[in-house]
């Protein structure tokens, strides 16, 4: 045993928790070093020197006293706690409400006719009608925003008709899905699709 070891070993011993297979070596410690044996000696003088004081009555009312003292605890507000242990969620929440607020703005500010495909020259546009002519083909999607869509002819994607109508002739064939979006919130719905089609490979 060193006298690193020793010491706590000490401190057990005088408070009487030292199990009895640590003593021997303790004792065995102690006769061999001189500093331990002196270090031990001063520390048993200590402890009788304090168990001799006249033990002191504390008053029933300290605990009362003490906690009056303290300044008051603050109220804890579990939604900014929430936000701190999680923040992914909040920034995630942050961004989607930006994004709706955005697409609002969006829906309420523009008021003008826009066609967007990516094979356009089939289409003929007259004031706010779009018309696919009979005999023609629009290869890909075909959205119109604020406008009406007249189909007479073929579209090999999907029609996406925003804030408008579509007029679907006899002669009209639509390959993929006809998609009508007359309300704010569908907006929304379909602008979020968008940009999630375009992040996600």
């Amino acid at each position: 045993m060193n006298c690193k070891e020793a010491l706590p070993l000490i401190h057990e011993y005088l408070d009487g928790d030292l199990p009895k297979t640590d003593a021997l070596p303790l004792k065995e410690h102690l006769i061999a070093c001189q500093a331990c044996h002196n270090t031990f000696k001063q520390l048993e003088k200590t402890d009788a020197l304090v168990r001799m004081l006249p033990s002191i009555k504390v008053p029933d009312t300290l605990t009362a006293q003490i906690m009056s003292g303290l300044p008051p605890m603050k109220k804890k507000n579990t939604w900014t706690d929430w936000i701190r242990r999680h923040p992914a969620v909040s920034v995630a929440v942050v961004f989607g409400t930006v994004m709706f607020g955005s697409f609002i703005s969006m829906w309420d500010d523009d008021q003008n006719l826009m066609v967007q495909g990516s094979n356009l020259q089939d289409v003929v546009i007259q004031g706010d009608t779009v018309i696919v002519p009979q005999g023609h083909t629009v290869n890909g999607d075909l959205v119109v925003k604020r406008g009406e869509l007249k189909v007479e002819g073929d579209v090999t994607g999907n029609v996406v008709v925003i804030d408008g109508s579509v007029n679907l002739a006899s002669t009209a064939h639509i390959s993929g899905e006809i998609k009508q979006v007359d309300e704010a919130l569908s907006w929304v719905w379909y602008k979020l699709g968008e940009f999630v089609g375009k992040i996600t490979p």
